[in-house]
């Protein structure tokens, strides 16, 4: 028993280590040879999870080539064109200067009913607002409407933004972060007077961030906490 515990956590492990090492992605942006791979692994992993008479070594050696297989496979297609064609595809034009390519539809197999949830997805309740519609290769709709259709931006209104930084967080649930507040360029005094400030501790903190404007950021924690 104790035996099928440790198979089942080294497996889970590899797989864990095989998901990191194929990416961030998540499943919905998962080029059709990133699925397959994945698929492939979880069900070779299942098998020596179930079966204790297939040695661990055997299980892990599948998993291992595959996963092999597909870092040399991502690493070709980030440097040939053809390889990248071949395993991805490349993005096809479903609506075009505001007209629906019917022949791209049958192409790739999507329906006018999937076509307008696509949409309502990308919040367009209207086809006739879109100019350009593209499936991704990985499935996603990029939607385009008309600039008259478009909400106007900032530059386009006139209006001066604030430059944005990028908050760094101190605190998070209690824990102090000594390498992001090395980042935000403070120490552990500045963080002592930001909490005496507002008469708490790292503990009573749920979040505590900081940007390079010096925008704090303290959100306590609740009563329940």
């Amino acid at each position: 028993m104790i035996l099928s515990y440790v198979r089942t956590i080294i497996l889970y492990l590899a797989l864990i280590i095989s998901v990191r090492l194929m990416g961030k992605r998540q499943v919905g942006q998962m080029e059709p040879s990133e699925f397959v791979v994945t698929m492939l692994v979880a069900n070779l992993a299942s098998i020596p999870m179930q079966d204790e008479g297939i040695p661990l070594f055997s299980g892990l050696v599948p998993i291992l080539t595959v996963l092999g297989v597909e870092l040399v496979l991502a690493g070709l297609t980030l440097k040939s064109i053809f390889v990248r064609r071949l395993l991805c595809g490349k993005p096809v034009i479903l609506i075009e200067n505001g007209n629906i390519l019917q022949s791209n539809l049958r192409k790739t197999r999507v329906t006018m009913d999937e076509l307008a949830g696509h949409l309502r997805e990308k919040d367009v309740l209207d086809i006739s607002s879109v100019q350009f519609a593209i499936l991704e290769t990985n499935g996603n709709l990029s939607v385009f409407p008309y600039p008259k259709e478009r909400p106007a931006t900032a530059a386009e209104a006139g209006i001066q933004t604030k430059k944005q930084y990028m908050p760094i967080t101190i605190i998070e649930d209690g824990y102090v972060s000594k390498e992001n507040l090395q980042e935000a360029g403070k120490d552990a005094a500045w963080l002592d007077r930001v909490l005496a400030q507002r008469k708490t501790s790292r503990k009573e903190t749920l979040l505590l961030t900081v940007d390079k404007s010096d925008h704090i950021m303290w959100i306590p924690r609740g009563d329940g906490a």
